[in-house]
């Protein structure tokens, strides 16, 4: 186990559920009989608070879908009843989860990245690759780095795939979409058997959850600054010391108009016809018209980032005062039947899953919390906590009368300001 850092988030919960799975889902069991349990303090709306955590999931008294599934099984229903297999962009998935991209280049280039793959792969869910993990570690075409490259770590997914779950994203951000990554990937031959059972897709980034309106952002040394001047903008942060990483290098924010976006998803869809397409989208104020832009130019999923999301070098001011949170993304897009909408944002338990999930989300991705739990356990650390996450789905989906993660709707979601999750959806104002 390492030292990884997650700032406030809530890594030993995430740690414990690694290591012990679906026990801790549960209060301890030496507690049982003994101690008396109650409702925990929510966040006061309003306050600084998350309207995701502020949200309440309220099961109703009638349940008729719950009589009906009585009538299928000839028996009473049980939360072992729920299905979870979801479609995921295009891709089968064994419950309504994916891996999100890791934005930390330092990250991405350990080792985790690799056993994050693998167990993904064992759990049958989709697994999107970030977008720096080509230029930093390559893409493997010449068999450099092996398995830290690009193509390595689609190998280590692909060689633990065994039942019809799962898939891989590739991602590339706007400004480098005409760069050779997508080729190289798609004419591999070792990437073929993905392509040939409809697993494989490409993700356009048009920005992320850490940086809203920001391009990337890293920092590098002098020497390599001084490589990098002519394409990307360099500006020192502190005196040199002894190369350290000093300088910071930042790049174009990407796409600009809605005619920009609808023109790329189409470009990919017309080079890659044998790809699932995606769409990275930041938590902005008109994300409802940009994700419409994407679906109507031929998008198979949308993902949406909200301001809780993304784990990449930012201003520290941005991280809690500048982009949407996701529960606004999810009001503002409100897909409509057969729009794969996928959500990511502090996911590592149920309760938020099935929220994003009720509130219009197909899926929920992973981030910090898969990568904390293969830091933990780098052989079956992200398994224990799906486990346990998968637990609380089926026992929350359940207890709202429900049997699909498809059926969750607005009306399971109960909120302090009763217009938070209304069924009527109020579309933001254009162009302002």
């Amino acid at each position: 186990m390492s030292s990884l850092h997650a700032g406030g988030y809530p890594q030993e919960q995430v740690r414990a559920r690694a290591r012990e799975g679906a026990a801790t889902v549960f209060p301890p069991a030496a507690a049982y009989g003994h101690e008396l349990f109650g409702a925990a303090p929510q966040p006061v709306p309003g306050d600084g608070g998350d309207v995701l955590e502020a949200t309440r999931l309220v099961p109703p008294a009638f349940m008729p879908l719950r009589l009906e599934k009585l009538i299928e099984l000839g028996r009473e229903p049980l939360y072992q009843d729920v299905e979870l297999a979801t479609e995921v962009g295009g891709f089968a998935a064994a419950l309504p989860v994916y891996v999100s991209a890791f934005g930390s280049t330092q990250v991405a280039s350990r080792d985790l990245g690799i056993a994050a793959g693998r167990q993904a792969a064992r759990l049958g869910i989709p697994m999107v690759i970030g977008e720096n993990v080509g230029p930093v570690n390559g893409t493997g075409r010449l068999g450099e780095k092996e398995g830290r490259t690009l193509l390595g770590r689609i190998a280590a997914y692909q060689d633990e795939l065994a039942g019809p779950g799962g898939g891989i994203a590739v991602q590339q951000s706007t400004e480098d979409a005409d760069a050779e990554i997508w080729n190289l990937i798609y004419s591999d031959t070792s990437v073929q058997p993905l392509l040939e059972s409809g697993r494989l897709a490409f993700e356009l980034k048009v920005g992320q959850g850490a940086k809203p309106g920001l391009g990337g952002m890293t920092l590098v040394d002098r020497e390599s600054a001084c490589r990098l001047e002519q394409q990307y903008a360099v500006e020192p942060l502190l005196p040199d010391a002894a190369g350290e990483r000093t300088v910071l290098r930042s790049s174009c924010p990407g796409t600009f108009t809605e005619e920009i976006l609808a023109h790329q998803v189409r470009l990919m869809r017309n080079n890659f016809p044998r790809a699932r397409i995606w769409v990275k989208l930041p938590p902005s104020r008109d994300v409802r018209s940009a994700a419409a832009t994407a679906w109507a130019a031929g998008a198979d999923a949308v993902t949406v980032d909200g301001a809780e999301g993304g784990s990449g070098w930012a201003p520290v001011s941005f991280l809690g005062s500048v982009g949407l949170p996701l529960a606004e993304c999810l009001r503002r897009v409100a897909p409509a039947p057969g729009q794969c909408l996928l959500a990511s944002g502090r996911m590592w338990e149920g309760a938020r899953a099935v929220k994003a999930l009720a509130a219009g989300a197909t899926a929920v991705g992973l981030g910090r919390a898969a990568l904390l739990a293969v830091d933990e356990d780098p052989q079956a650390g992200l398994e224990r906590l799906v486990q346990a996450l998968a637990l609380e789905l089926r026992l929350i989906t359940s207890a709202l009368g429900k049997y699909r993660p498809a059926d969750l709707g607005p009306e399971d979601l109960w909120h302090p300001d009763a217009a938070q999750w209304s069924a009527e959806r109020r579309p933001e104002p254009v162009g302002r």
